[in-house]
């Protein structure tokens, strides 16, 4: 059983797909109370202190939630959806950095992360708490083996890109139809084989004397730039 902290993290949990079990809280907030009754879960008045030592340092402001495992998507769950915008996550370890994508790839209207299952961060309680809550909305599939992924995501008619310095401006790249956009870490970048699988290689320029974007920045960048190549109607 995991634990949630936060406002905002609690209440998209309770209006999201994982079973909530029980909520903490030490403030009374009318909308936490509200949802934990439409759903039935459990809620107790709690000290702040109680919270505090429940989630072991958060920035809680005073309300978590006991939940079941995050609910991973599967790859085709993500790939079904018609015009799919997608996010590939190649080696962010950085739990905030994951939820800060999550957070972008809602608010853009993306299809959904794929993320690999190992040296990666996962949908922990600091990546939704640094979400806000987009996770429980946002498909994430976790896969075994990126390279086939992306492969497989061109077999459902995906155009896959690296994002790497060195590739064509971004602004230039057909994003209107589905696409994949590969992100590695910001220390290693993308994988060479998971490059190679990909159609091409798309850059961010930068013009100061900073030589790249925090990945979440990149990340939203892009999804943003393939939003309004599609218009702003997310259906």
């Amino acid at each position: 059983m995991d634990v949630i902290y936060g406002v905002r993290p609690v209440v998209e949990a309770l209006r999201g797909r994982r079973k909530v079990h029980e909520i903490l809280d030490a403030t009374g907030n009318r909308e936490v109370e509200r949802l934990a009754k439409e759903r039935g879960v459990a809620l107790r008045r709690v000290p702040r202190s109680r919270v505090a030592r429940l989630v072991g340092g958060g920035a809680h402001q005073g309300v978590a939630a006991r939940v079941g495992p995050y609910p991973y998507a599967a790859l085709e769950e993500v790939l079904a959806e018609r015009d799919a915008m997608v996010v590939v996550l190649d080696g962010v370890t950085d739990p905030r950095n994951l939820g800060a994508i999550l957070r972008v790839a809602d608010g853009a209207g993306a299809s959904g992360v794929v993320i690999p299952k190992d040296r990666a961060a996962g949908v922990t309680p600091a990546a939704v708490k640094a979400s806000a809550g987009a996770s429980e909305h946002v498909p994430v599939a976790r896969v075994t083996n990126l390279r086939r992924a992306v492969d497989r995501m061109k077999e459902a008619g995906l155009w896959v890109y690296a994002a790497e310095p060195g590739g064509e401006t971004y602004a230039e790249v057909d994003l209107s139809g589905p696409v994949a956009v590969v992100l590695g870490s910001e220390g290693r970048g993308v994988r060479r084989l998971v490059r190679e699988g990909c159609d091409g290689a798309l850059s961010i320029p930068m013009l100061g004397a900073v030589s790249s974007l925090n990945v979440s920045v990149a990340a939203a960048v892009l999804l943003y730039e393939s939003r309004r190549q599609r218009g702003w109607q997310t259906t």
